[in-house]
């Protein structure tokens, strides 16, 4: 199984409006995400695990592991932004799907490749 199935057996999707809300949930590659972070114009979220953002994050995220994801801990009123990244980009779709089940109404932007791509495309990263 892989790890992704196991996510989508694991985590409920969101409910069904319609469109699912997918067409709120949208990929964007790093160097979008690294020209709004730059801009002040991101809020980022981070869904990895403790030991992981640990070992190096970008700066200013929030981390807000998928493990035990709380929409509720998500800054939703900024007028920026949102962005969601894990490591390699699978874990963000699950925690999106959560936030959209928990009522979001904005667009979610989910970081393509995650944050070994954030890294190899040359933004900031703290350890």
């Amino acid at each position: 199984m892989s790890l992704c199935s196991l996510f989508r057996r694991l985590i409920p999707a969101a409910p069904s409006d319609g469109q699912g809300g997918a067409g709120r949930i949208q990929q964007i590659d790093a160097a979008t995400a690294i020209q709004w972070q730059s801009k002040g114009e991101a809020v980022i979220v981070d869904v990895r695990e403790p030991h992981e953002h640990a070992a190096g994050h970008i700066p200013g995220a929030i981390l807000n592991p998928l493990s035990r994801f709380d929409p509720s801990r998500v800054p939703t009123d900024s007028g920026k932004h949102l962005v969601f990244h894990c490591q390699g980009g699978m874990r963000c779709g699950p925690a999106a799907e959560r936030m959209m089940a928990a009522g979001y109404t904005g667009t979610i932007n989910r970081l393509r490749g995650g944050f070994a791509a954030w890294a190899n495309a040359g933004g900031k990263v703290e350890r």
